[in-house]
């Protein structure tokens, strides 16, 4: 029988990702993610927030410290995995992680971030076709503000 090992999380990161190097230069980034969920409790709404250790490995960690910080909400899929190890003391110890295959910030760019964004480059005159083309100008919400038009009807008769 075959099973499925898939996590999807969306929640704030709780700190800086932390980078190790191993000696074959993989770089092993830590973090941790906090996701939240309201209960109610007689009368009462209560937050229930649960925390995860987060591991990522190779361009997942590179991208991790480069554009993810304390925080900032984070859409991260991976799988559950856990270790043991048994301690200086001799008491076997466990640690379960979410060993991440994706991970995208999902917070807009704030100023006094450490990421710093792109040169912007001189916008590229339009041709005439794309001039001519209707642009989406968003707006406040609602089915009225839809980048595309709405249904209408055709009689074929």
């Amino acid at each position: 029988m075959a099973s499925v090992n898939r996590v999807i999380l969306v929640g704030r990161a709780g700190k800086d990702i932390e980078i190790k190097i191993t000696p074959a230069g993989l770089q092993i980034g830590n973090f941790s993610l906090a996701t939240s969920e309201n209960i109610k409790k007689g009368d009462n709404w209560e937050e229930k927030t649960e925390w995860h250790n987060i591991v990522l490995f190779g361009k997942q960690a590179e991208y991790a410290q480069e554009k993810i910080l304390k925080g900032n909400m984070i859409y991260l899929e991976g799988k559950i995995q856990t270790r043991s190890w048994t301690g200086d003391d001799d008491v076997k110890r466990y640690k379960t992680e979410i060993v991440g295959s994706v991970v995208k910030n999902l917070s807009p760019k704030q100023e006094g971030d450490k990421h710093q964004p792109k040169p912007q480059s001189e916008p590229k005159p339009q041709t005439q076709q794309q001039q001519s083309k209707p642009q989406y100008q968003g707006g406040g919400g609602g089915d009225d503000d839809l980048p595309f038009a709405p249904f209408q009807p055709v009689s074929l008769f």
